[in-house]
């Protein structure tokens, strides 16, 4: 199998260069911002010239950034955005108004780019991650948006996307989540996140825990930064399945469609509506029906997406406790189905044992397999995670056939969920792809 994102049509040169970006991988994460701001000084500080919105949060900051994008290109905007991981195509990081990156910009790209970097005499280690981000500024910068939206890679204030001064910055919410690398607890995560809070830049987040909140509040206290709440400034009441009511700032909204499912997307929804409000003080006009039209029509794969309608496959990167418990309440409200087949990869630094243990007891049967990534925990790891729901479990390692068995299980009646990591979800989508294609 191709490594992820690498392209079995694209050219010689797209290949060459996604060998070379894949290589500083090697190099794992190196937080801080030195290298990135170096890479970009080289190219010519294109960030600089860029209106942004920054994106951060535990959960649900990459669909919130989709509907935000999807909105401001409603309303006539050319927008940049840029979001991690990729799911199958390395372009998929990378658009302006939906449309990727084309595999032709990103090796002439990455090849200009190695050329400035190495005249400026910047040795490695610098990661993917620093000289991605820098590329995707660079090519905001070339195609002249209006407005990019960058979700960060991780945490926030030592994340290669934290080099720009954005119009507004916006944290979803604080979940545990990385514990290793942001330090363990919410406080020390949530003042992580908080970093991408700049002076005197509006801030919004749709936390919920008091001592969160009250951080959150004292950072803006102190930069003098605007600060608003989700369910504060911007709230919702659910009116459907996936219809809302909104009331923010000026704008009361009746009866808003969403193009995306589960109700957890309600939430964000709201998250960015408030940032349109926020960006219209700023100058920026957004209309309610661009509003609403944004919202309908917004896609986001990996997110509770129906990847095959007979049977019926949905795939879900859950790959935390928090965005675990989200899947689990979409399931039990949002789909009706006779028996429940879960194939579950999980990569072994997540805390898949919480993982499992909100998930399992809804499946009838349970597959534990695991995407072609290293990172990955084997079978055998999460069966022992699974405890008595392990009954109901079977081990199959190679990923493909773990789908075709359960495919083989689930009849017209029943659901197929593929979870626990947005890789185990990268490679599902890729099989139904060239299952449609065959």
């Amino acid at each position: 199998m191709a490594k992820r994102g690498h392209s079995l049509t694209g050219g010689k040169a797209f290949r060459e260069s996604l060998d070379y970006l894949y290589g500083l991988e090697k190099f794992g994460m190196i937080f801080g911002l030195a290298k990135v701001e170096g890479i970009l000084e080289a190219i010519g500080n294109p960030h600089e010239a860029v209106r942004a919105i920054h994106i951060g949060g535990t959960n649900g900051k990459g669909s919130t950034a989709a509907m935000m994008a999807s909105i401001l290109e409603k309303e006539g905007y050319r927008v940049g955005l840029y979001t991690s991981p990729h799911l199958v195509r390395f372009t998929e990081r990378i658009k302006v108004n939906g449309k990727e990156i084309e595999e032709k910009e990103v090796a002439s790209l990455t090849g200009w780019m190695r050329e400035r970097i190495e005249a400026a005499r910047i040795p490695p280690p610098f990661t993917f991650f620093d000289f991605t981000t820098a590329m995707a500024l660079h090519y905001f910068s070339q195609k002249v948006v209006d407005l990019a939206i960058l979700e960060v890679g991780l945490g926030g204030r030592l994340d290669s996307t934290n080099v720009i001064t954005p119009l507004l910055s916006v944290v979803t919410n604080v979940a545990r989540d990385h514990e290793d690398v942001l330090g363990k607890g919410i406080l020390r995560i949530a003042r992580e996140k908080a970093g991408i809070i700049k002076r005197g830049r509006p801030f919004i987040t749709a936390a919920v825990q008091p001592q969160v909140l009250r951080l959150f509040s004292e950072i803006c206290r102190e930069e003098e930064a605007p600060y608003y709440r989700v369910g504060k400034d911007f709230r919702y009441l659910r009116a459907g399945q996936e219809s809302f009511d909104y009331e923010g700032l000026n704008r009361k909204l009746w009866n808003i469609q969403l193009g995306l499912h589960g109700f957890h997307q309600i939430l964000n929804a709201t998250t960015a509506l408030g940032a349109m409000e926020v960006l219209e003080d700023l100058g920026y006009r957004v209309s309610t029906e661009a509003m609403m039209e944004g919202l309908k029509a917004v896609e986001w794969q990996g997110r509770l997406e129906m990847v095959c309608s007979s049977p019926r496959v949905v795939v879900d990167g859950a790959h935390n406790p928090a965005g675990a418990q989200v899947l689990r309440e979409a399931l039990e409200k949002g789909y009706r189905y006779r028996r429940l087949i879960l194939l579950a990869g999980i990569m072994k630094d997540k805390e898949f044992k919480s993982i499992l243990h909100t998930l399992s007891p809804l499946a009838d049967q349970i597959i534990l397999s695991r995407p072609p990534i290293d990172r990955a925990a084997a079978p055998t790891v999460l069966l022992k995670a699974l405890g008595k729901n392990g009954q109901k479990a079977e081990l199959i390692e190679d990923f493909s056939e773990a789908i075709e068995r359960g495919l083989s299980m689930t009849e017209e009646e029943d659901l197929f969920c593929i979870t626990g990591s947005l890789y185990t979800v990268g490679e599902a989508i890729s099989y139904f792809q060239s299952r449609r294609r065959s």
